[in-house]
């Protein structure tokens, strides 16, 4: 069951890229941005984390901490983090426990096979310890700007829709429209000649 907004944050524990223990307590009072992905050094989690690095400064100024976590090894994030300059640490989740306790470990399908994985998804921890937000199946382009932004909303007091309605609301009227002017002109320039 994920993990929603309004709730105590699941406690974590867990060791970073240089075996340093890291809990949620260490955050106290700021908010902490937990992003869940699937694998160092693969094209989409590779975006996605140089776009934190790349927002690293802003979110450092509005108050908030960012924290990778995936299933990979101690080693592995180490040399993640040297390859891409990435600014934060990565925490390892073998186990999946912390995947699992924040709903971020379950069934995915690729190429019509079903195979448990991590889910990617990024929970905010608002400095009250409770979930803030929540962006469930995390889509990598403009997520990190998003998350600034809801930060930003968040501490001047403003109210913050769910970013998965805006995304699905906004993309079919994207795409639709340009594709019926596109097939009239088609068939309408064959009719002329």
């Amino acid at each position: 069951m994920a993990a929603t907004v309004g709730q105590k944050a699941p406690a974590f524990s867990a060791k970073d890229q240089t075996g340093a223990t890291v809990t949620q307590a260490t955050y106290a009072g700021k908010y902490a941005v937990l992003y869940f992905y699937p694998k160092d050094n693969t094209p989409g989690c590779t975006v996605e984390a140089c776009a934190f690095r790349d927002d690293s400064a802003k979110l450092k100024a509005a108050g908030a901490v960012v924290l990778g976590i995936s299933p990979d090894s101690e080693k592995s994030h180490q040399k993640f983090i040297e390859k891409f300059s990435l600014p934060f640490q990565l925490l390892v989740d073998t186990d999946n426990a912390l995947s699992t306790a924040y709903g971020a470990w379950g069934e995915k399908s690729m190429y019509g096979r079903s195979y448990m994985g991590v889910i990617r998804s990024t929970f905010l921890i608002g400095r009250d310890g409770k979930l803030a937000h929540v962006w469930p199946k995390v889509k990598v382009d403009g997520h990190s700007d998003d998350v600034l932004a809801t930060i930003v909303a968040l501490k001047a007091g403003k109210q913050v829709p769910a970013a998965d309605v805006k995304a699905e609301k906004a993309a079919p009227k994207a795409k639709a429209a340009p594709k019926k002017p596109a097939a009239k002109a088609k068939k309408a320039a064959p009719k002329k000649r």
